[in-house]
């Protein structure tokens, strides 16, 4: 699993943003990006929410709670999964097992395709 510093810097990179930008951008001094992607110190929950707002990313995925850099970036599936999430317990598990369903079917259609 790659560190917080990594992902970072690959993050960074990939949006063609210096560390200097990136600095000022979420109001931070310059050195302490490169401290922050060697992974010599660990910024604040504050400073990594902004971080992933800067280069379009979760937090999630900066923390490595996830491979995904782009996961959840769409507001609406995000407003979809809040509203699944504050339906009752058995309408959720149902709607879950709807979903799952669509899922597999559409995995094994594009296997088979």
């Amino acid at each position: 699993m790659q560190s917080f510093g990594k992902k970072l810097r690959e993050r960074r990179e990939a949006r063609k943003i210096s560390q200097n930008e990136l600095a000022k951008l979420i109001e931070a001094h310059h050195s302490a990006i490169g401290k922050y992607e060697r992974d010599e110190v660990r910024p604040s929950i504050d400073v990594v929410v902004k971080m992933a707002d800067v280069l379009d990313t979760t937090v999630g995925y900066l923390l490595g709670e996830t491979g995904d850099a782009d996961a959840l970036q769409d507001p609406a599936m995000l407003k979809r999964l809040n509203d699944i999430n504050g339906l009752p317990q058995k309408e959720r598990e149902a709607l879950l097992l709807t979903i799952d369903a669509f899922l597999r079917d559409f995995k094994a259609k594009k296997a088979y395709a």
